[in-house]
């Protein structure tokens, strides 16, 4: 965990070089100039290339078309600002299949993105206690703190664990401060959704207003240190849908790729199959915690 962590941190600094301006592949490359270089991994960058859009994969059980959606998060697990479809990507996701025992050929397949996964959900405290056996008890009333109307999205009323909302206001003003795309939308990182009672959800998911019956039964949310964020949305969708076409976009937002790069610094980690969901873990706790490559995790429950 120490390695996953201390790359997302080693992310970070990519994107304060580049302050306010936009990460263009040209800036990248003054900081990777061997993006593009190297002929030994030619053919798996192309494999890349390819995949990328069309492969047919099921990571957390949904038919997805193409790994776009995670390729951000992949890069920075394995170290890499360059594109996914270079040379270098493909480089270092080799050196990253040698180290947990997958086939070095630089190219994802269906067993390299399943590992990938291993190592988010592992990331995740949530996913470790429901691997013990057991939904995690819901917060206790008074460790909850209420948001500012103004930290919540539209203006929405929210409460989260207390420690996790000092948390997420320490992340807020860095990225704000980090960046001037995100500080031009004032709605950008504001809680659309944090603790919700057992009791609420269930409610909420007999109405139909919910992705499913696991969330019903434990949700993440009902911890206080869930929180799923303002990231953007594709035109037409709500920040929290779970649409591939509403995915793809809150990936590439700048406000996404900044908390790739930089939420490990404030104790936050992302469920992946959702760009807004995040928990707050902790510092120590994220920082001690191990991956457990090779166990299985549940893949939709959040």
């Amino acid at each position: 965990m120490e390695t996953f962590f201390a790359t997302l941190v080693s992310a970070s600094l990519i994107v304060t070089w580049f302050g306010a301006g936009e990460a263009t592949p040209e800036r990248i490359a003054l900081l990777y100039p061997s993006c593009s270089n190297g002929l030994r991994y030619e053919a798996s960058a192309a494999s890349n290339a390819m995949t990328l859009e069309t492969a047919e994969l099921k990571p957390f059980g949904r038919a997805e078309t193409g790994w776009r959606v995670y390729a951000a998060q992949a890069g920075a697990t394995i170290g890499t600002a360059c594109a996914p479809d270079t040379k270098r990507f493909a480089s270092q996701l080799a050196k990253w299949q040698s180290r947990h025992r997958i086939k070095p050929t630089g190219a994802m397949s269906e067993p390299t993105l399943a590992a990938l996964k291993q190592v988010w959900q592992g990331a995740r405290p949530f996913i470790a206690a429901f691997a013990e056996g057991s939904c995690p008890a819901p917060a206790a009333d008074h460790d909850l703190a209420d948001a500012k109307p103004r930290e919540g999205w539209l203006g929405k009323q929210t409460e989260l664990d207390a420690d996790a909302l000092k948390a997420l206001r320490k992340m807020v003003a860095a990225a704000r401060a980090e960046d001037r795309r995100i500080a031009r939308d004032k709605q950008m990182l504001t809680i659309v959704s944090a603790y919700r009672s057992p009791e609420y959800d269930a409610a909420r998911c007999a109405g139909g207003k919910c992705n499913g019956i696991a969330k019903a039964k434990c949700s993440a949310h009902r911890t206080g240190t869930a929180v799923d964020l303002y990231v953007g949305a594709a035109p037409g969708f709500s920040p929290v849908s779970s649409d591939d076409k509403n995915r793809l976009h809150q990936t590439k937002t700048p406000t996404y790729r900044w908390l790739v790069a930089n939420a490990a610094r404030f104790g936050f980690v992302n469920y992946v199959f959702e760009p807004w969901h995040w928990e707050w873990a902790g510092d120590e706790v994220q920082l001690a915690a191990k991956p457990r490559i090779g166990t299985a995790l549940p893949g939709r429950a959040h």
